[in-house]
C-alpha cells in the first residue's frame, strides 16, 4: 500500500460544499493532469467546459434534473467527447473523416472521457478538494448542447462538481474484488458474491439511519426503465451517424 493506492480506495462522492472558491490555477492543475491520461491514438477526444458563473450552474442543475451540488458546487465540469478537432485534422490534411460513422467511435470517446475524468478527480482530491461525476448532464443532452454551443462531433459525457468539502458522507463498500478481479475467463456465478454484498449493503445503509435495502433492489429498480432515450437523436444530430446503430 502506498499514498496514491490509499488516496483512490478512500475516494468518495461529495455533495457538499465549502462557501470557498476553487482558484483557476487549481482548476488548471487539475485539467493538466487530465490532459496527461491516455487517450486513443493520441487523438485527446476529451474538451471540458468550466462552469462558475452561478446563473449559468443554475441552469446546468435544472438541466441535470435539479440536482442542487450542481448550482452549490463552486466549480462545475462539462466532459465531452471531442471530435471536433479530428474533423479539422481531417479537412486540414484533406482525408475524409469516415471512423465517425462507427459506433467504436463513440466507445472511444466515452472510454477517453472516464480516464480524463479519473485523473481530474483524482488530482482534485490531492488538492484537498471533493467531486462527483453527474450523469444527469445526459438528462436533457440536447439543450445542454445549444447551453454550451458545443460544435458538431462534440457531444456532453459526464459532468464534475468540484469544490472543498462540508462533511464527509463516509465511504460506501464495493462488491467483493472476487467479484471484479476473475482470472482467465469470466466467472457467470456471480450470485454468491451478490447476495453477500446485499447484506454489507444493508448494514451500511442501517449505520446511516437509512432504510436498509440491498443493493440488488436498488440496481434492478434503476434498470426498470429508460434513461434519456433522446440521446439517440443527440448522438445523430452531433455528426455521429453510426452505419450499424439503429438511430
Amino acid at each position: 500500500m502506498n499514498e496514491t493506492i490509499q488516496q483512490l480506495k478512500n475516494r468518495r462522492s461529495y455533495r457538499n460544499y465549502q462557501d470557498k472558491e476553487v482558484t483557476f490555477e487549481t482548476l488548471q492543475l487539475i485539467m493538466e493532469a487530465a490532459q496527461a491520461a491516455p487517450s486513443w491514438t493520441n487523438g485527446q477526444h476529451v474538451t471540458a467546459i468550466l462552469i462558475r458563473d452561478e446563473a449559468r450552474k443554475k441552469r446546468l442543475a435544472e438541466l441535470c434534473g435539479n440536482q442542487k451540488h450542481v448550482d452549490n458546487s463552486p466549480a462545475f465540469l462539462v466532459f465531452c467527447a471531442d471530435f471536433y478537432r479530428a474533423k479539422l485534422a481531417s479537412e486540414m490534411e484533406g482525408k475524409d473523416f469516415k471512423a465517425i460513422e462507427d459506433i467504436d467511435t463513440l466507445l472511444i470517446g466515452a472510454t477517453d472521457v472516464g480516464l480524463a475524468m479519473q485523473n481530474a478527480i483524482t488530482a482534485a482530491e490531492s488538492l484537498g478538494l471533493g467531486t462527483v461525476p453527474i450523469g444527469g448532464i445526459r438528462r436533457n443532452s440536447l439543450q445542454v448542447i445549444e447551453f454550451l454551443q458545443l460544435p458538431t462531433y462534440v457531444i456532453p459525457i459526464a459532468g464534475l462538481c468540484v469544490g472543498y468539502p462540508d462533511e464527509d458522507p463516509g465511504l460506501k463498500p464495493r462488491l467483493p474484488l472476487k467479484s471484479i478481479l476473475q482470472e482467465e475467463k469470466y466467472d457467470k456465478n456471480q450470485q454468491p458474491f451478490i447476495e453477500d454484498y446485499n447484506d454489507t449493503y444493508k448494514e451500511y445503509l442501517k449505520n446511516r439511519g437509512e432504510t436498509p435495502v440491498g443493493w440488488t433492489d436498488r440496481i434492478a429498480n434503476f434498470y426498470n426503465k429508460s434513461y434519456y432515450p433522446s440521446n439517440a437523436k443527440m448522438i445523430k444530430q452531433q455528426g455521429f451517424l453510426a452505419k450499424d446503430m439503429h438511430i
